[in-house]
């Protein structure tokens, strides 16, 4: 671990040690900011080069830097780039074996390392704590700085008591990191990490790179196959809400011929293990996950994002999707809900065991993210509002957008609905109500007298999906409650229910349930990041790269994003460098891996 040390001006070291030419957006002021010794709060969209705003000062300034990261498989993953690059990294953490773990601790002793990657809970052991206290320490970045806050939806209490920073190391600058925030989160990092004087760098949170679709459920399995048909030999990552589901949908993809990998807390953890380790060598492998696999993604080239039961803020649904298009190429995202899903998050909440304060909190995350999916409005506009910032026009890379969706005066017809739910006694699901509506005799339905309501028959010149859209809208507007038991009975919600059976309070009902349902397609490529297609040359000397990474990387043991992304490699593939002063020029290799891989990428091209 022999650390480089450059103390060089930030412009030097981003275009020697990372082979970047220019600074993007604030990183330079941020950067600056953290190099003269002042704290910092970072907010960036993934991928929007959070990291280098601590990694650029760490290698400026005198000593190690130490970075407090969540996940071991996060700091793994970002030890193994820094290293690629020539930076003496390292990390403390619990799955190091004894020798390992020493040496470690010889290098920051010796002030050979530059960063030092360590978890909140090692950091403020008395052990971790009092040998960092006699070292050189060049800063403090607190990644994933989210987790600080009781409001933010992956709140972690051991990262509350980074408060005592400041007092034992006095003068060191700060700075922390995230990609989620909204006004309220903000403010309580700052509070909470004690940053008072810390100046905020807040970039847009706007991903032109990624597409935003939702739709409400019809056929869960014949929408998500749809979906991962546009995505065939590529990565991309499923979220469910529970365990169970996320073995049953791997089990349904597998049987269906798509390679895919169930990850959940509860598996073993080798299982975990060989799951994230296909995901990490690069493989075009689907992970069905729960939220378990979160943070600590680094995977750049992650083509999509699904979602089978809806997130219950929009804070983690853009922590979510924004794993998706890293590498600034078009990724595609889709939410699949349904009314019971929204039913099922509301009734988790309220039986929540929560502070009433927090719940308040969560609950109006919740009902913001209910608006979400069942908007007419641009989709990306409507989600950075969730964040403070407004989208001067249509963003053109969501569903709405590409296909738009009007509003119609429903009212008559959620009185139908509300009216039948109420003279059936508020004792069945959405099924046997809209088979009253419709009018179908069956055996339930005569048995329970049905047939003799007013309201049997009267929607009968309606399609079963379009009372199916009804409902879901009901439930999301609050008017319908859905029972979380077996059957997921309907009932009224009095407040919101009675004015619109009165009809003093009407509803507009999205357009999109009056006719049959037609797939609502993608923008494809067209997104201002996305990168240019290869000519038939290009492409061959592309997967040629791809192919000599592959065996780097698996000699190496490290994913093969750490040698090169994706994007380094198709330009080189199109520029075609016949020198190392050549392919130096290309952006994204820097002095060490010009060293390390030079010859070998010039003898891939021929």
């Amino acid at each position: 671990m022999n650390a480089v040390h450059t103390h060089g001006a930030p412009r030097d070291v981003l275009r020697a040690v990372f082979g970047f030419p220019s600074f993007r957006g604030l990183q330079e002021a941020a950067i600056d900011r953290v190099v003269g010794g002042g704290d910092a709060l970072v907010l960036m969209p993934t991928g929007g080069g959070k990291s280098l705003c601590y990694q650029v000062p760490a290698l400026c300034r005198p000593g190690t830097a130490v970075v407090i990261s969540p996940l071991i498989a996060l700091m793994d993953d970002q030890v193994a780039a820094m290293r690629q690059l020539g930076v003496a990294a390292a990390a403390l953490h619990s799955e190091l074996d004894p020798e390992t773990h020493r040496e470690v601790g010889r290098a920051l002793d010796d002030g050979r390392l530059d960063l030092l990657y360590v978890s909140p809970e090692r950091l403020l052991s008395p052990g971790t704590m009092e040998r960092l206290q006699r070292q050189h320490i060049a800063l403090i970045a607190i990644d994933e700085a989210h987790c600080v806050s009781q409001w933010g939806h992956e709140f972690r209490p051991e990262y509350r008591e980074l408060s005592v920073l400041p007092r034992c190391f006095p003068g060191v600058p700060r700075i922390a990191l995230t990609a989620t925030a909204d006004p309220r989160t903000r403010v309580d990092i700052l509070a909470a990490l004690g940053m008072d004087d810390a100046e905020m760098f807040a970039a847009s949170f706007h991903r032109p790179n990624l597409y935003l679709a939702a739709e409400a459920k019809s056929s869960e399995t014949a929408q998500l196959l749809s979906f991962l048909k546009r995505h065939t030999n590529e990565a991309g990552i499923v979220y469910c809400g529970s365990r169970a589901k996320t073995e049953r949908v791997t089990a349904s993809l597998n049987g269906r011929g798509v390679p895919a990998v169930a990850f959940h807390a509860g598996l073993a953890p080798d299982v975990k293990r060989a799951a994230a380790g296909r995901f990490r060598a690069g493989e075009p492998v689907v992970v069905v996950a729960t939220i378990a696999f979160g943070m600590g993604i680094d995977r750049p080239d992650v083509r999509f994002v699904a979602h089978l039961d809806m997130p219950d803020s929009p804070e983690a649904y853009y922590q979510q999707i924004g794993r998706a298009g890293r590498d600034g190429d078009a990724a595609e995202t889709l939410l699949l809900y349904g009314g019971e899903d929204i039913a099922r998050a509301r009734y988790f909440l309220q039986s929540s065991a929560a502070p009433e304060e927090q719940k308040r909190s969560m609950r109006a995350r919740l009902e913001t993210m209910i608006s979400l999916t069942e908007t007419t409005e641009c989709r990306t506009r409507a989600l950075l509002a969730c964040f403070g910032e407004d989208l001067p026009l249509p963003c053109g890379h969501c569903d709405n957008c590409a296909n738009p969706v009007g509003l119609f005066e429903g009212t008559v017809e959620a009185q139908k609905v509300l009216s039948t739910v109420y003279r059936t006694g508020q004792r069945f699901g959405a099924k046997h109500v809209i088979s009253v509506l419709m009018g179908e005799a069956s055996d339930a339905i005569i048995r329970w007298s049905h047939d003799q309501q007013s309201t049997f028959g009267i929607g009968k010149d309606r399609p079963e999906g379009f009372w199916r859209g009804v409902v879901r809208q009901l439930i999301a507007k609050g008017a319908l409650n859905v029972d979380s038991g077996e059957y997921a009975t309907l009932s009224l919600v009095d407040d919101k229910a009675r004015p619109i059976l009165r009809g003093e309070a009407p509803v507009m009902l999205r357009e999109d349930i009056l006719a049959s349902k037609k797939p609502r397609t993608a923008l494809g490529r067209a997104t201002a990041a996305t990168a240019e297609a290869l000519t038939g040359e290009g492409e061959t000397r592309f997967e040629a790269l791809r192919r000599w990474r592959a065996g780097e990387a698996k000699a190496q043991g490290v994913p093969p994003y750490v040698i090169f992304h994706d994007a380094v490699l198709r330009e080189v593939s199109a520029v075609q460098p016949k020198s190392l002063d050549a392919l130096g020029e290309i952006k994204g290799v820097g002095a060490s891996k010009l060293a390390r891989y030079g010859a070998a990428v010039l003898g891939v091209l021929g």
